[in-house]
């Protein structure tokens, strides 16, 4: 899976193009701990069966937040979050929000076995995975959704055998994604031999590529910062 290194990376290149006038040490802070927080759910999975990708990551937890974060501060008469930290809160919750989504959650989407992305309103994993094509023959081709018509032909329960797949792995039941916590060798009853642990850092190059240009762009914004400082 991404490593949080992984995800931080990316959310420093999200957030040095979204945290205009609020780029600072304590907005940085807090992206990094958003995006950290859904990884507490690896230790949830010692009680809670497929814990991991369902219970914090997941899309209906940045619904519900997104939805209480602007009627917060579009429709109540005074704002809390507005009260309470200025416009830099605001700014620095709506950044926090697409972080989560796009640093963290949809980026383990398109890794291993997904995420369960409606947990636990609907407890089904599903994962990113085929591809998308311009061909001079078939023109525009695209294997992410496959959706089957056998039309006039009876299914089971007497309807047209109407099939689509988005990419289903399993559920909360029979889904267990490998972890530090909670490795794929430790819940298998035969495993003989000490168990390993493994704390990835970057499992192939673009994941490198992808820590390695957050720290350059943090590195360089914070040069840009200090130039325009000196300039005035």
């Amino acid at each position: 899976m991404p490593s949080t290194i992984v995800h931080a990376g990316f959310a420093l290149l999200l957030a040095a193009g979204l945290l205009k006038g609020a780029f600072d040490r304590r907005a940085l802070a807090v992206l990094l701990v958003i995006v950290v927080i859904p990884e507490a759910d690896t230790i949830a999975g010692l009680w809670l069966d497929g814990a991991h990708r369902a219970l914090l990551h997941n899309l209906t937890i940045p619904i519900v937040g997104g939805l209480l974060l602007y009627w917060d501060t579009s429709y109540r008469e005074r704002s809390w979050l507005r009260d309470r930290w200025g416009w830099w809160g605001v700014r620095v919750a709506w950044v926090g929000l697409f972080v989560h989504v796009f640093a963290h959650v949809l980026l383990d989407y398109a890794h291993l076995e997904g995420i369960n992305a409606f947990y636990p309103i609907v407890d089904r994993f599903v994962r990113l995975e085929g591809e998308l094509a311009l061909s001079t023959t078939e023109g525009i081709v695209q294997t992410f959704v496959d959706v089957d018509l056998d039309v006039g032909v009876a299914s089971e329960d007497g309807t047209d055998g109407i099939a689509a797949d988005v990419g289903v792995t399993g559920t909360t039941a029979d889904t267990h994604v490998d972890n530090p916590v909670e490795p794929s060798t430790a819940v298998e009853d035969d495993a003989d031999g000490p168990v390993e642990r493994l704390f990835p850092v970057a499992e192939s190059g673009w994941q490198l590529y992808l820590v390695l240009s957050g720290l350059f762009v943090l590195v360089a914004r914070r040069f840009q910062d200090r130039r325009e400082r000196d300039d005035r």
